[in-house]
């Protein structure tokens, strides 16, 4: 199982996203958490902004079409896309590779 995690700018783009993501079958389960404050280097300058954190439970078979959406739909034009494995019990993957299409 992987964790595949951007930061949004609202709400709504970040649930946008998880449905989106959950439709398509690329995930099976979208977290969002809202009330992260981000700092960062943007055009010469150091900038500061809320934003909404999203992270899609997944297989690794789906990393690369889960980013390719996530660039496709996310609203910023620079959306940072990070992944990790992630260690889970095995009832926990094997209901990720069922709700993903998996084996």
């Amino acid at each position: 199982m992987i964790h595949v995690s951007t930061t949004c700018p609202d709400l709504d783009s970040a649930r946008m996203l998880a449905c989106t993501a959950l439709q398509a079958r690329l995930a099976a389960c979208a977290n969002i958490t809202p009330g992260i404050r981000s700092l960062f280097h943007w055009r010469g300058t150091i900038e500061e902004e809320e934003e909404v954190g999203l992270t899609l439970k997944t297989r690794i078979a789906h990393r690369q079409s889960l980013m390719d959406l996530i660039e496709d739909e996310h609203p910023c034009d620079l959306p940072i896309i990070t992944w990790e494995e992630i260690g889970a019990g095995s009832d926990a993957e094997a209901w990720v590779s069922e709700e993903t299409g998996g084996d």
